[in-house]
Order: C-alpha cells, then sequence, then structure tokens
C-alpha cells in the first residue's frame, strides 16, 4: 500500500470512529425547579396533533396547580378534576417550549415521573423551524402507557438509517422522511420496558440523555436501579460520551447529513390526550369520551423533572 493509500484509509476509518466514538462536552445551562419557567415559555396553542386538550398559559397553569416547582421539582401536569363538555375545549394541560436552541449538544433529562394513563400522549422532544424541513428528534414519547419508548427522527427527504447499527435498540423503519411514511420517520423502540410509562414511574424514572453531532445523533437510557456512569447521575459539570457504552438509539449520519436535515431546535416537553397517535391506536372509538368523563384517571397524569442539564 502507497503511503497516499494508507492515508487515505487512515482518514476513512478515523472520519467513521468519531461518528461512533463520544466527545467531550462543559456544561452551559443546569436547569432544576423554578428555572424551568425562566428557561421555557408556555404555548398556549392549539394542538398540532390534534389531541383533546387545551394548552393552558403560563399564569392559568400556576393558579390552578399544573405547574408548581421547589428546589429540585419541577412538576408538569394536566388536569384530572373537571368533566369536561363535548362541544367545549379539551383537558388543560401544557405545552413548554425551551427559550434557547441548540445545535451541536448534549441535554440530559433528570425525570422521576412521566404521565401515565389510558389516552396519554407526553413527550420529550427537540424541533426546528419549517416542520419538516430542519428536523424534529423525539427523546421520550408513546402512547397509552405502552412500553417501551421509541426514539423517533422526522426529516424531509433524503435520509435514511442503515437497518444495522451500534445501538441496544431495535430499529423501527429507516426512512426518516415524513412524506413516505406517514408523518412516522425512522423509530428505535428501546430494549428496556422500564424506559417508559407505569414501569418507568414505578422505578423511579431515570435520565435520558441525547447528543446531537454532524457525524450523528445518539440517545441514552438509564433506568434508576443503577447502570447509569456517575458524570451523567451527578450532573458533572464537564462530561466525556465516550464513556457510556452503546447508545440505545443511534442515527449515524452515512445516508443523512445530519447538518442539513437538522437545524437550530428548541427543546418541547408536553402532555395531549388522544390525538392523531394516541387516538388512532386507541381503539375504533371511545378515546374523547374518555378524557372527557373520566378526569380522576388522570391522577398521574405528571412529568416530575428533577432536572435538565444542557452541555456544548
Amino acid at each position: 500500500m502507497t503511503g497516499q493509500m494508507w492515508l487515505a484509509s487512515f482518514l476513512c476509518l478515523a472520519m467513521t470512529f468519531s461518528g461512533v466514538l463520544g466527545a467531550s462536552y462543559t456544561q452551559t445551562e443546569s436547569i432544576s425547579g423554578s428555572d424551568f419557567y425562566d428557561a421555557f415559555s408556555f404555548q398556549a396553542i392549539s394542538d398540532p396533533t390534534h389531541g383533546r386538550v387545551n394548552y393552558v398559559s403560563a399564569s392559568a397553569a400556576k393558579s390552578a396547580n399544573l405547574t408548581y416547582a421547589s428546589s429540585n421539582h419541577f412538576v408538569l401536569r394536566s388536569d384530572f378534576k373537571k368533566q369536561l363538555s363535548s362541544s367545549g375545549p379539551g383537558r388543560d394541560s401544557v405545552r413548554i417550549q425551551s427559550n434557547n436552541q441548540y445545535t451541536t449538544a448534549v441535554m440530559i433529562f433528570n425525570i422521576r415521573h412521566m404521565p401515565q394513563g389510558c389516552g396519554t400522549w407526553p413527550a420529550v422532544w427537540t424541533v426546528g423551524g419549517n416542520w419538516p424541513n430542519q428536523g424534529e428528534i423525539d427523546i421520550l414519547e408513546g402512547v397509552n402507557d405502552q412500553s417501551p419508548n421509541q426514539v423517533t427522527l422526522h426529516t424531509n427527504a433524503g435520509c435514511t438509517m442503515p437497518s444495522s447499527r451500534s445501538q441496544t435498540g431495535n430499529a423501527v423503519l429507516n426512512d426518516c422522511n415524513v412524506a413516505t411514511t406517514n408523518n412516522a420517520g425512522c423509530g428505535v423502540k428501546l430494549p428496556s420496558s422500564q424506559s417508559y410509562g407505569p414501569s418507568f414511574n414505578s422505578n423511579g424514572g431515570g435520565w435520558y440523555a441525547l447528543e446531537r453531532r454532524n457525524s450523528g445523533i445518539k440517545v441514552w437510557f438509564w433506568p434508576r436501579n443503577g447502570g447509569v456512569p456517575s458524570e451523567v447521575s451527578s450532573g458533572a459539570g464537564t462530561i466525556n460520551t465516550s464513556n457510556w457504552g452503546t447508545p440505545s438509539a443511534y442515527f449515524p449520519s452515512d445516508n443523512c447529513d445530519i447538518a442539513s436535515k437538522f437545524g437550530p431546535h428548541n427543546i418541547i416537553i408536553n402532555l395531549t390526550f388522544c390525538g392523531d397517535w394516541a387516538g388512532s391506536v386507541y381503539g375504533s372509538s371511545g378515546c374523547p369520551n374518555y378524557v372527557n368523563n373520566n378526569p380522576g384517571a388522570f391522577t398521574d397524569a405528571y412529568f416530575d423533572f428533577a432536572w435538565l442539564n444542557i452541555y456544548e
């Protein structure tokens, strides 16, 4: 092999492994308790996913105790007291969006509890403007208590994933283009039942981490009962994702130019009901009426965040 050929092979291998291996990051934001009120804005909007929900303003949420904070708790929940009229708005709930946007970054969510209950559709995700042209990353999302969690990318045309890649989860579709997948995108179901719903909650929750780089997008999940890297659980000031092992979900840039398919993203945390996904798999009928008539069924429909750390 000539020197030039050897150098070309070396550079190719280096580029390949740079995508697989992690990198070092420094903490730029530490959000806990009432910090969430400063870091996020409330979106009192019509639900883009057509859920049986009424997203309320910050003042309305605080007044109704749909959000509240202490030193290391931020709770975001739906109403669980009112019976609704079928002709009126949906169940009061909350949707918040980060004030800052992110590109190359790591986000670690320390979550004690997530919404559960029939008809619920909770999500923690990031999204760019002009959807889907700047992409969407669903970190924690599911419906109707159906474990496990599914991590999903949504893009425009020209972003596909290899069927075999270094992850512990199982791929669900490999074309991320929403136009050809009926908005489903390319997903990965996590291997642990503790990653979502009642099993997640009964175990005290856990940590979700997203690493977004131009070489690829990775998501890890660690349950509360062990296996989490100490730099993650402690909220260390510096982290190195090379120490975190195989991710739960991995979306390499081989056939998807991450830099062009994903623009600056905001973080969104929301809880809706029924809608395009939860309603379609709930059954042939009954989901909206169930949400209207059974407020007590949503007693456990809440997020409890210990903290959110951002690293760049």
